[in-house]
């Protein structure tokens, strides 16, 4: 058996570097259009696909397709379609309009169903990942075997990595990016492109998941993670109090978790009896959203109850900012405002291809 002798040092880097680097780039961390390469290759495929503003096809169609541009496995890229998909209420703006069973984020047990019982389409909201691409706003380049061309990016018409939440952990990094309110980050560019002294906080005034919740932070807190693209804030699940039959019930939970691990914890706290004021717990999530219903004793303070949970149980968690995104190939860890001027670069280059692109097709006429 032939082999070759060399430092383990020289092994590292001429083996695990280029994987860590295919992970970094091509897997985990996302770009400036706010996606990784797995949900560009799927709203991509769907676009050519016609499903803008087409019907609804079968997700198993969709998966299908989009394994020419991705080669990575069917049940790799319906994962990525359920996360994108209205029905799954990850985001607060999907991309994918669903019909069927998609589960849901704020649950571990409610599972999706397969690919061939689903639907979708794009949301009409993707309309804005996709306006001019046609017309070379963005590079192209082969898919994995050259016999298709893909996008590098999506021509975005707002900052959309502040807008749709990415969680990656990459080899030796990892990105953690929370999701911000549309508006306030459409208002927050624009009153920034104006001003560029201008004080984000005043329009983009917090974090905003799709699940909800009440977020507990220090101003100091917040515009640490604002400027340095790190920092942590809690989140509260929200509740109210039925006085007359002694229940409570739990509608919007932290992110960060899932009704079944809360209800969890909740049943090994009355068992070890450092909870005695709950008589019973019950899962109601249905159709009509998220619903956790907590029996309680007559003679309980409700407000004492859930103070005790909140400390106790992941009702209230804690949520790590690592704003990590790739530019033009390297990862950078960036506040807001680095964030917006990295987006605007982009945007401009997007428009003036558009414009270079338009003042061609005139001139051939």
């Amino acid at each position: 058996m032939l082999y070759t002798e060399q430092k383990i040092t020289d092994t590292l880097e001429s083996n695990y570097m280029p994987y860590a680097m295919s992970v970094i780039i091509s897997r985990a961390i996302p770009e400036i259009d706010g996606f990784k390469p797995a949900h560009r290759k799927l709203l991509y495929t769907m676009y050519k696909m016609g499903l803008l503003n087409g019907d609804r096809t079968k997700s198993t169609n969709v998966v299908g397709q989009t394994m020419k541009l991705n080669p990575h496995g069917d049940a790799t890229i319906y994962e990525t379609m359920v996360r994108l998909a209205r029905g799954n209420e990850a985001l607060l703006h999907p991309f994918v309009d669903s019909k069927g069973n998609f589960g849901k984020n704020y649950s571990r047990d409610m599972a999706y169903a397969a690919s061939r019982y689903t639907e979708v389409k794009l949301d009409s909201f993707s309309n804005e990942l996709f306006k001019n691409i046609d017309k070379n706003t963005v590079d192209f380049i082969d898919n994995y075997d050259g016999t298709l061309k893909e996008p590098v990016l999506f021509p975005t018409t707002f900052p959309n990595v502040l807008v749709t939440p990415n969680k990656g952990i990459a080899v030796g990094m990892a990105s953690n990016i929370c999701s911000f309110n549309l508006k306030e980050v459409c208002s927050a560019t624009i009153h920034y492109i104006k001003n560029k002294n201008t004080d984000i906080k005043k329009y983009l005034k917090a974090p905003d998941f799709s699940t909800g919740g009440e977020l507990i932070y220090r101003d100091d807190e917040i515009e640490k993670i604002y400027e340095t693209g790190r920092g942590s804030f809690r989140v509260r699940g929200k509740y109210r109090y039925d006085k007359k039959n002694s229940l409570i019930e739990i509608y919007e939970i932290p992110y960060t978790t899932n009704i079944e691990t809360i209800v969890d914890q909740i049943i090994d706290l009355v068992k070890k009896n450092k909870i005695k004021e709950i008589n019973d717990v019950r899962n109601e999530t249905d159709l009509g959203g998220l619903k956790i219903t907590l029996d309680i004793k007559k003679s309980a303070n409700p407000e004492l109850l859930m103070n005790k949970l909140f400390s106790m149980t992941t009702l209230e968690d804690s949520f790590s900012c690592n704003f990590n995104i790739l530019v033009n190939g390297s990862p950078k860890v960036m506040g807001v405002k680095q964030i917006l001027d990295e987006w605007l670069i982009f945007r401009r280059q997007c428009i003036k291809r558009q414009c270079a692109y338009d003042l061609e097709k005139k001139r051939e006429k």
